[in-house]
């Protein structure tokens, strides 16, 4: 069923702004609202920009005077403070709880939950338990996250709840950690490794949850491009210099080198590039009903091409 009041977080980030724009376009959606501290980027259409902060009880407010029926919570990001991800949503779950017009929830989240290590298989299904998370980070926050999302979906079984676990994101108009580790002249990777890459276009990343909000679809789903680039490989095709060094002097790289901070090399980055992650996404083609249309291989290419790097073999 079409949504008619949509609330959006986090859309002074690159999925929060433009999800918001998509839904705003749709002209069987009532209302778009988008909520984050700082303001969209490029704008986000006729979708309305609230200036909060998603830790502040007034959230409810919002929910509640604007007659909410479906929020989309894309705020958690790499790059934002553990503050701001896990007492944000605890903040808008409880919001969302006390509201009886919330009538669907989607959850932004990350493969990161998975974490990364030599006991990693193949592929991680939806099923699959975290291997070797660090005790603190990213994907220590995400997992958490999760936790509160599962207990909010038991609270209100009325509630479709939908989280996406995507693959990291890239393309041209992709700005992340992921991006930005790719885009550095010489490129720190693990001695002795060469961890599988697989990535998603940030183009199937709107798709899907744009197709998460207009559809009930409750559950848990990978979301990934198909193939894989061996980390070497994606180097090589960037047009870029790698520089093999033992694991624990990657982080130690970061702080001497100008320009690797931007690619803040954290534990979960750090074990990433040493054993790489891979997530099976047949639940996402045949119950979600979504088929990415860009492989790992040409959405790295498009990034490539749209930051002015060299894809091999131009």
């Amino acid at each position: 069923m079409t949504p008619n009041v949509v609330l959006v977080t986090g859309v002074g980030g690159y999925l929060g702004g433009n999800v918001a724009a998509r839904l705003a376009a749709n002209p069987d959606i009532e209302r778009v609202i988008g909520v984050d501290t700082v303001p969209p980027r490029g704008g986000t259409g006729r979708a309305a920009f609230v200036r909060a902060d998603i830790r502040n009880p007034l959230i409810a407010k919002v929910i509640n005077s604007a007659r909410v029926d479906t929020v989309v919570h894309a705020a958690p990001r790499r790059a934002q403070h553990k503050e701001l991800t896990v007492i944000g949503t605890m903040q808008l779950l409880a919001a969302c709880q006390r509201s009886r017009a919330v009538r669907k929830l989607v959850v932004r989240s990350t493969a990161a939950v998975y974490g990364a290590s030599s006991r990693s298989p193949a592929a991680f299904t939806e099923d699959d338990a975290p291997r070797d998370l660090p005790a603190s980070g990213y994907a220590r926050d995400a997992a958490e996250v999760e936790g509160y999302v599962r207990g909010f979906a038991r609270r209100r079984p009325d509630v479709v709840t939908t989280t996406i676990r995507f693959a990291d994101l890239i393309g041209a108009d992709v700005d992340s950690v992921i991006t930005r580790y790719f885009a550095l002249p010489v490129v720190p990777t693990v001695l002795g490794f060469d961890a599988r890459v697989q990535l998603l276009h940030g183009d199937d990343a709107l798709a899907v949850l744009e197709r998460a909000t207009l559809r009930d679809l409750p559950g848990v789903y990978n979301a990934g491009a198909d193939g894989v680039l061996m980390l070497s490989q994606a180097i090589r095709r960037a047009g870029r210099v790698p520089l093999p060094v033992p694991r624990p002097a990657v982080p130690v790289l970061a702080k001497l080198f100008p320009g690797t901070r931007a690619a803040d090399f954290s534990p979960d980055l750090v074990r990433y590039l040493n054993f790489g992650r891979v997530v099976d996404t047949g639940r996402l083609k045949t119950i979600f009903g979504f088929a990415p249309r860009w492989t790992t291989a040409r959405a790295f290419d498009d990034y490539v091409r749209g930051g002015g790097l060299r894809v091999e073999g131009s």
